[in-house]
Order: C-alpha cells, then sequence, then structure tokens
C-alpha cells in the first residue's frame, strides 16, 4: 500500500492549448462503459455481482438513448446569454419533465435485469409511486443531493438523468462553452466523477474531469483541486504503488479528495466504471481526515 503524499511529477511540462470540452456520444458512452463494468467484474471477485448489475444499467442506458428523440438546439440567444454570464447553458431544473418521460423507460428495460433484492423493490416501488414521490426522488437527483437512506431508487434516477442529460449535451457546440469555475461542468454545471490524465485530447497529460450528469468531459489544470480550486498543498495516495493508474487527489486546503485516472498508461480506462471498481481506495481514504470530493451516484452508501 502506498500512502506517501507526493507531488505528481507527470504534469511538468509545457501548456499547450487544448480543447475546453468534448460532448459525450450517448449510445457509444454507455455501450463502452457497460463493456468496462463487464470487464472489470471478471476482475474483482468481491465486487463482481455490483459490477455485473451496473454493466447491465449501461447497456439499458444506450438502449435508451437510442430511442430518446434527439433534442432542438438551444436557442442561439439564450446560448449568448450563459456565455456572457459564464453559467451552463444546460438547465438542470428545466430536466424535469424530460426525466419524468425517460425514468420509466428505463425502469421498463431494467425489469428483466438481474439484481440484489432491495434494487429489484426499489424499482418496484418507483414504477408504483405517487407522483409526488417521483417528483421527491426526481428533486435530489437534479441537485445531487442523494439520501444515503434511499439510495437504491435514486440511483435507477440518476441513471435515467445520465441518458437526458447526454442527449442535451450531445446538442451543444462545444465552441460555445466557457469556464465556469474549477470543478464545474460548463454543459449543464454538474460535479465531477473523478478526473482522467489522457493523451486522446488535446495535448498529451492533459486533465479532463467526467461530469457525472451529462457525461461532458471538460479540461481542467492538473494539480489544481476540484472542490476548491487550490493550487495549495495538493498530493496523492494509492492503495497500490507509487505507478498506480487510479489515485487520490488530496487537497489540504478544503480537506477534500477526488479521484484522478491516469488514462495515459492505461486507455481501457472508465471515469465512473473504474471509479466504482476502485472502492478500495475509497475505503482507504474513508479512515483520513478527507471528505470524498467526487460525485458518483453509483457509490453514494459506500
Amino acid at each position: 500500500m502506498s500512502t506517501a503524499l507526493k507531488p505528481d511529477p507527470s504534469m511538468i511540462g509545457g501548456v499547450a492549448k487544448v480543447p475546453l470540452a468534448r460532448l459525450p456520444d450517448p449510445v457509444a458512452l454507455f455501450t463502452t462503459r457497460a463493456e468496462r463494468f463487464d470487464f472489470l467484474a471478471g476482475h474483482s471477485p468481491n465486487l463482481a455481482p455490483y459490477l455485473r448489475f451496473l454493466a447491465g444499467i449501461c447497456r439499458a442506458q444506450a438502449d435508451l438513448a437510442g430511442e430518446l428523440p434527439r433534442p432542438g438546439p438551444i436557442p442561439a440567444e439564450r446560448i449568448e446569454l450563459a456565455r456572457s454570464s459564464r453559467m451552463p447553458p444546460l438547465d438542470r431544473n428545466a430536466m424535469r419533465r424530460g426525466l419524468a418521460e425517460a425514468l420509466p423507460l428505463l425502469l421498463k428495460r431494467l425489469s428483466g435485469l438481474e439484481m440484489p433484492e432491495p434494487a429489484r423493490l426499489a424499482l418496484a416501488a418507483l414504477q408504483a409511486a405517487e407522483p409526488s414521490d417521483l417528483d421527491w426522488v426526481m428533486g435530489n437527483v437534479l441537485t445531487d443531493t442523494i439520501p444515503e437512506d434511499s439510495v437504491a431508487p435514486h440511483l435507477f434516477a440518476a441513471a435515467a438523468l445520465q441518458v437526458l442529460a447526454a442527449t442535451q449535451a450531445a446538442t451543444l457546440d462545444p465552441e460555445k462553452l466557457v469556464r465556469i469555475r474549477t470543478g464545474t461542468c460548463p454543459a449543464c454545471g454538474g460535479r465531477p466523477v473523478s478526473s482522467v490524465v489522457t493523451e486522446n485530447i488535446g495535448a498529451e497529460g492533459a486533465r479532463y474531469c467526467s461530469c457525472a450528469t451529462c457525461q461532458t468531459l471538460w479540461n481542467e489544470v492538473r494539480v489544481t483541486c476540484l472542490c476548491c480550486g487550490s493550487t495549495k498543498g495538493i498530493s496523492y495516495r494509492s492503495v497500490e504503488t507509487d505507478e498506480a493508474t487510479v489515485k487520490a487527489e488530496v487537497c489540504r486546503e478544503c480537506e477534500s479528495w477526488v479521484k484522478i485516472l491516469y488514462q495515459n498508461r492505461n486507455p481501457s480506462l472508465e471515469p465512473v466504471a473504474d471509479d466504482v471498481a476502485s472502492l478500495g481506495l475509497d475505503l482507504m481514504m474513508r479512515d483520513t481526515e478527507w471528505k470524498r470530493g467526487g460525485f458518483n451516484p453509483f457509490l453514494i452508501g459506500y
């Protein structure tokens, strides 16, 4: 186990111009994520049942993404207002109606999926829920406030929101997006699941955050806390060795941490799937003074 707090030497070098954002291709994204969950299940005996369950959810997400009608373009004046105000063009509050339509479609696809009994009960409860109860669940996932005593129904609602938001983000022009603030998605204002160091977008070794909601990837400067924006006291922890491809980026200023995945060392790493599969890192960090800053609805309750 490596618990030493050390700087990240791989970020040192020239600064190149990189694109601010890469928008999602929803069907391809959820399909790839499902495949990664299945692969990880074959190499994680303790987590295998849960990883296979999430793989099934992702396959249903990919199917739903292919079925939902493509949203119309956001009016140009609204885009310009968002740019001038440094606000995301997608309004999460306005997604409530679309989420109410997408959620039952996803639940229907999941009815035949093998899942733990609590999840099965939660799925049935959502399908039979009163409008007021559904509205409460949707309001929670739209604001990233999932109660730990009601994880299962919110997991399904969050999965539906991911599909809806990704289909909307896919219609945006990435050149029209602007930086909002550190750790905030420029497309929908969402929080990051994790960040990835990649060679596939822009310059070698550029860091991109993965939005927990709309699945947009956006560029952030390396060795910067994604929770408070500080560049002071940033260090890294890992369960394995210093060469680990998944680490905790730790901030002493705000005492938070977010996972960073090194796709430049392992291109198969996937921001959401490998966040779940590296649960051992979460368990290790739970015994420290730092709090998790990355948001992943598939890890609420762990």
